[in-house]
């Protein structure tokens, strides 16, 4: 059994959420502010976070920074509007996917199971991908250069190992956004683009030549590239 932390402050949101997931399987903890499922997920191990956007005192995208400053559980962000804004602006500060409000239990269920599925496939690998002095260990989502921890977000992990895997092709952005958010292109570029710069800027600090191998493929996305 899955289990589930829904946190919301309309307790009828949470009991609609809870009735939809229930039948599936899913335990479901709710709590109705975000202090207290920040807690939570502190003490306890959870499969994935449903989480509202719109709360008093603290809102959901400060939630969700707080909670990848410790964890890297799958998180849904639900939004009412739908607003692409919203969606970009959770999605860069670390969450794996978004629901509009108002959705049906079908709708519920399969992004549940893309994001579980999405960060089985990412994260449970005993790995290690390297590159001139530059290591990737996906059993413990570890980035070194030269034995210096480059710390990095789990979205950025995952284009790392993509570009690690598949050096020299090309990327479009539409590809790298459907693959690692499991997600339209109508997000917008700039989300890639701004998880781009940060790579490139944490990689640089640590004396990475990544200019040299992170590359623009302008009108189109970014490559991995060999040659120096």
């Amino acid at each position: 059994m899955k289990t589930v932390l829904l946190i919301d402050d309309e307790e009828r949101m949470l009991n609609l959420l809870s009735l939809y997931l229930s039948p599936h399987g899913f335990k479901c903890i709710k709590k109705n502010s975000a202090e207290d499922g920040i807690v939570y997920l502190e003490k306890e191990k959870v499969d994935i976070v449903i989480l509202d956007i719109m709360m008093p005192e603290m809102d959901g995208w400060t939630t969700c920074k707080k909670m990848r400053e410790f964890s890297d559980v799958p998180i849904i962000m639900l939004t009412a509007r739908g607003d692409k804004e919203d969606i970009v602006k959770g999605l860069k500060i670390g969450a794996d996917d978004y629901l509009s409000k108002p959705f049906n239990e079908q709708e519920l269920i399969a992004r549940i199971d893309a994001v579980i599925r999405r960060a089985g496939r990412q994260f449970h690998k005993e790995e290690l991908l390297s590159f001139n002095n530059l290591t990737l260990n996906l059993s413990t989502f570890e980035v070194k250069h030269m034995n210096e921890t480059i710390t990095l977000t789990p979205k950025e992990i995952a284009l790392l190992e993509l570009f690690l895997r598949y050096p020299n092709k090309v990327f479009s952005r539409d590809h790298l956004l459907t693959t690692i958010w499991g997600i339209s292109a109508e997000t917008e570029d700039r989300t890639i683009d701004s998880h781009i710069r940060n790579i490139r800027e944490k990689l640089r600090n640590q004396a990475f030549p990544v200019e040299e191998h992170l590359k623009t493929v302008w009108g189109i996305g970014y490559k991995w590239s060999t040659k120096e």
